[in-house]
């Protein structure tokens, strides 16, 4: 967003949060942002609705993008660089600034195309997300992504699905411990420790994995899908 000033850039991703969450179209009236209105206002991106500010149809993608660079470095500083919960906002907002276009596109394909920030709230898609691209390594990528014999340790489990993040739980899948996933098919299979599992793709989808790439995209050879137990 060329030509947008940082603080502007914020008053966006607020606007575009009161819409994501069902509130009134703004949250900022006219006289509490003059300057970041008046900015925003020229560019055709908000305009006023009975003393509240909200998003223009030109505003709404531009907002989208703002909220997806922050929720993206918000995932970045999480599971990539281990920042503490209580730090997450405040270094997400000086990160968010310098994932210019592309930059974003590039991290978010390094982190396998996360769906949720570690809040939970949806990162908007872009681009790579629409087009599956994986034009770098990947960091982070889901379980389903994995090849058979990859493996590394579990970054964090998708939040916003109850009944898959409770089932996994119960299996003891939780941030930090290795993860290898031993076959895909019929169902993906994995092994933590002495233990090994069977799950369908929409729970494999929903863990993700810190992968080691020293390790490679090699095929396990020496595990057949004979030679296991599986517990389900």
């Amino acid at each position: 967003m060329t030509g947008i000033t940082e603080s502007a850039q914020e008053l966006l991703e607020e606007l575009w949060v009161a819409a994501e969450e069902e509130e009134r179209p703004g949250t900022v009236r006219r006289d509490e942002a003059s300057v970041e209105v008046e900015e925003l206002t020229q560019a055709g991106l908000v305009e006023e609705s009975d003393g509240w500010l909200q998003l223009t149809s030109k505003g709404m993608p531009q907002a989208a993008k703002a909220v997806r660079r922050h929720r993206l470095a918000e995932r970045l500083l999480a599971d990539v660089m281990a920042t503490e919960d209580v730090q997450l906002d405040a270094r997400a907002c000086l990160l968010e600034h310098s994932l210019f276009q592309g930059l974003d596109d590039a991290i978010c394909t390094l982190l396998g195309h996360p769906r949720f920030c570690p809040h939970g709230k949806a990162i908007p898609l872009g681009a790579c997300c629409e087009q599956a691209q994986t034009t770098v390594d990947r960091v982070i990528a889901p379980l389903s992504a994995l090849q058979s014999g990859q493996g590394g340790q579990i970054a964090y489990v998708q939040m916003n699905l109850p009944g898959h993040l409770q089932k996994l739980m119960s299996m003891g899948v939780l941030p930090g411990l290795p993860v290898r996933l031993l076959r895909r098919s019929p169902s993906f299979v994995f092994e933590m420790g002495l233990s090994q599992f069977a799950v369908d793709e929409a729970i494999a989808s929903s863990v993700y994995v810190r992968l080691q790439h020293e390790a490679g995209l090699r095929e396990g050879n020496a595990l057949q899908d004979g030679q296991h137990r599986t517990a389900r």
